[in-house]
Parts: C-alpha cells; structure tokens; sequence
C-alpha cells in the first residue's frame, strides 16, 4: 500500500511566479494512483474538484475560510483575487484545506476534524512555554487542523490515516511541536487496538527536534513526514525535485513524501 503526502503550496511554483499549478499538482501527486495521498495547502475554491482531478475519494476539510480582511467571502471570490497574482497573495484570499485523498479498494468508515490551535489549547500553551505578545498573536492567526479518517481495506483490516498541518513558526518550534503532540493525543483516542496508525502531513517540525511520537516509526528527513504504527513500513522516500519539475517549473516549495506499508 503506497502512502504519499505532499503539501501543495497553494499550486504555486518555486520561486512562486504569477501563474498556478495547482491542477496541474494534484494530477502529478496521483497519477500513478497512490492508495492515500495526505494534502495540505489547497485552496478553499479547489477542496470541491479533488475527486475529478486525482481520480480518488476525497475527504475535505477547511483549516482557514475564505475572506477579505476580516470579513468573509464566497470561495470563487477569493479564487478570482487570488488570481490576480498566485505567487504573491497565495492564501490571504483563498483560504486553506486538508484533503485525504483514498484510491480504489479503500472506503471511508468514520472521520473527524480536530483543530490544533483553538484560543484555550493557545492560552494553556501559552503559560507553559513563556510565550511573548508576538509568538501569541502570530499563533492566533491561522486556525490549523488535522483531519483523520478510518479507512477499511477491501478484504482487509480497518486502517486510521491522520493529516495534519501544524502552525509554522520557525522562531519557535515548540509551538508546533504541542500541535503536533495535540494531534496524536487525539488519534490515539480515535484508534482501536491493533488498528494500523498513520500519522503524516506538514508538521513543521524537524526530526531532530525531539518533539515527534514515540513508537511510531521514523520521520522524514525535513518538516514533512509520515509516521506509521501497527505496521512495518518501507523506508520513507522523498521525492527528487526532477520528479516535480514540470517545463522547468519546480512544483511547490515542499517535496512529496512517501513510504509503503504491507
């Protein structure tokens, strides 16, 4: 069963230009019909065309809505501002989803959203780590979730798959970090015993950092990664950026990643 997780980068290139690629990125992430495909960074206006794109069930949820300042706004509009320059504006318009994306042979059999930063987690968080005014109002701004899915295997076993996309906050890793601990918190309520576990996405959270899960299985070299529990994975492969260079265009500022697992 082959796993892959991509964060999509809104379709922008790297260096992002004016033009979007996003289309054009999802079909590449399926076209050789990966079984779970984990994506973070989409578009609001683009969770709805997944399944026509990729060919594959999707499972969407929207992180951070679609709006002009404060104010809310329907998703094709944000698609038309946004349009105005990809590169620059990528979600200030838009907005943001995870999707889980499950080939042929899997069916979804429950499936839930959790927010990783909601004001009481940020407040309780906030005193334990000594956060100052800007590390607060920076962590406020963007609701992050993760999504998670029990998956059932055609003549097979019951799988949970876990997407998450933690805050971003280079000056201070903890911050991510508690999302993430967060996250695997709640999947291990989710989870029944002897379910196999997979818990991938954009963490934001490098390997050495010391904050990733105990008994799962190795993360990725970078911020991205996929950990596995309840199963023997292969080890995990980033993609070479030529794999993603499309007429000389590098897609996203991330690489996919991928592992299988029996």
């Amino acid at each position: 069963m082959l796993i892959r997780s991509w964060n999509l980068f809104h379709g922008n290139s790297c260096p992002p230009g004016r033009a979007s690629y996003l289309e054009e990125t999802v079909r590449l992430a399926s076209a050789d019909h990966p079984d779970v495909l984990l994506l973070q960074e989409v578009p609001v206006w683009a969770l709805g065309r997944l399944d026509r794109w990729s060919g594959m069930t999707a499972v969407a949820d929207v992180a951070q809505r679609p709006r002009l300042g404060p104010l809310p706004i329907p998703a094709e509009l944000g698609r038309r501002l946004t349009g105005l320059d990809p590169g620059l504006l990528r979600s200030a318009f838009s907005g943001q989803g995870n999707a889980v994306l499950l080939g042929e042979g899997l069916r979804v059999t429950a499936h839930d959203v959790l927010t990783l930063n909601p004001p009481e987690f940020r407040r309780a968080e906030t005193r334990r780590l000594g956060l100052d005014v800007l590390a607060r109002l920076a962590w406020a701004k963007e609701r992050r979730i993760c999504q998670v899915v029990r998956a059932l295997r055609e003549g097979g076993s019951p799988m949970v798959v876990a997407n998450v996309h933690a805050t971003s906050s280079p000056g201070d890793p903890r911050i991510p970090a508690a999302e993430v601990q967060r996250a695997a918190a709640w999947v291990d309520v989710f989870a029944e015993d002897a379910e196999v576990v997979v818990v991938g996405g954009d963490f934001n959270v490098e390997p050495h950092s010391g904050a990733l899960l105990p008994g799962y299985s190795d993360p990725g070299p970078y911020i991205d990664h996929l950990l596995v529990r309840g199963a023997e994975p292969s080890p995990l492969h980033a993609w070479p950026d030529e794999r993603r260079r499309r007429n000389g265009i590098l897609l996203s500022d991330h690489t996919p990643i991928e592992l299988q697992i029996p």
